[in-house]
Parts: structure tokens; sequence; C-alpha cells
């Protein structure tokens, strides 16, 4: 499903947070940041309903540590088509959840599941299905996730265009992304975050009150079970 299959993503595998790190420089901060960014919103935003949680396209694990330290009482699983990525996981992540590239390993009782800058990956006429097919793996009231680059940013696109492991992207707006989770019957939220760079921190503070405003970096769109 995404344009880029595990082979091809396999080759940015060793050089990931190296590239990312080069690729987001501009902002003053390293990846480690914007991965824990994102597990604290869904930290605030599900806990504490979530014990089981699915990390769709979690790559080298960034993201699932950061979910462990804020979710501890949680599970952690990932899925990523790249084995080479799966192969540089933390062993204490791999030793309390499932990490695969196998869907067939996967449960179907996930309190939430976080799709976390993956859908820009995926051409737009399968991005429905892989939502649809993600959303069946929620236990009853669970949630989803989206986290995506905002196109209004107009850094952004450029970090985008400049990012080797980018080079695919197509960029999708919030309308599009609550668009599937209204076909995959969810009701859909959708906040703006990440609005300012590491030199104006002091600025930080008021993000959450921004959140309405459609000029963050990334959004994140939200749902629940209908």
């Amino acid at each position: 499903m995404c344009q880029k299959g595990g082979a091809e993503f396999d080759s940015f595998a060793a050089s990931y947070e190296e590239l990312h790190a080069r690729n987001i420089r501009i902002t003053g901060e390293e990846p480690e940041y914007f991965a824990a960014y994102k597990a604290s919103y869904v930290a605030r935003k599900l806990a504490p309903t979530v014990a089981r949680l699915l990390d769709y396209g979690c790559g080298i694990g960034m993201l699932s540590r950061q979910l462990k330290l804020h979710l501890p009482q949680a599970q952690i699983d990932g899925f990523d088509p790249s084995r080479d990525s799966l192969g540089r996981i933390d062993g204490a992540l791999l030793a309390q959840g499932v990490f695969t590239s196998d869907p067939g390993k996967l449960g179907s009782d996930y309190d939430a599941v976080i799709i976390a800058n993956v859908l820009h990956h995926v051409k737009p006429p399968s991005r429905q299905a892989l939502v649809s097919e993600v959303v069946s793996r929620l236990s009853p009231g669970g949630s989803l996730a989206i986290f995506e680059h905002n196109p209004a940013n107009p850094l952004t696109r450029w970090a985008v265009a400049q990012c080797e492991f980018d080079r695919d992207a197509i960029l999708l707006w919030p309308g599009e992304a609550k668009r599937y989770l209204e076909r995959a019957r969810l009701r859909p939220d959708c906040e703006y975050v990440v609005f300012f760079p590491r030199w104006l921190g002091r600025m930080r503070r008021f993000e959450p009150r921004l959140r309405w405003c459609p000029l963050g970096a990334q959004y994140v769109v939200t749902g629940s079970q209908l």
C-alpha cells in the first residue's frame, strides 16, 4: 500500500536518524524531540484508557520508545514493511510487544492506533483502505490518531522537499484525513501542533492555545468509534 515498499525503506534504516536530524536542523531540535512531542500528545489525549497500542509504520521505533515512556502501563506493538528498520528497534521494546512486517501477527483489539507521518508515503487511492484496515483492529471504543505534515506551512513544505526519504511524498490536507476517518465510521477531530522552533522555545507554552491555527508544522486528526 505504500509508495515505498519495505525494501526501499530498508535502504534508509541505517542512516534514518542522521538523515532525519539533518533535515530538521532548521528547527534546532533532534528527531527524538518530535517523537516525544507526539507521544506526549497521545498520552494526554488518550490516557489512561490505553492498555494496548499499535504504532503503525513504526520504522526504527523512535515513536514507540517514547510511547512506552509516556504510557508505561501499555503494551506497545509496531508494524512496518521494512525488516531492516524493525531490526534496529530496542530490545526492551521487542520484549514487551510484537514488532512485525506481517499484518497477520498483529492483534485486533487495540485501544489506540497511531499512524505518524505515514500516509504521505501511501498512494492516494490506497489511503482509505489502509485507514479502514487499521480501524478494523480497534477494540470497541478505540481511537485512531493520524499525524501528518501540514501542507499550509511553508517551512514544512521546504523540509519535505529536501528530505531524501520523502521524495515520493504526496502531502495530504487535514480535510482529506478527516474524510478517511468518517468513511471508517469514526468521529474526527483536528488539531494543529508544532509551532515554534527551539530558539523560540519560550513561546511553546502557548501552543495548546494555538491548536485551532492552521499554521502548525504538523496536524493530528483523531477519531473514536461511533
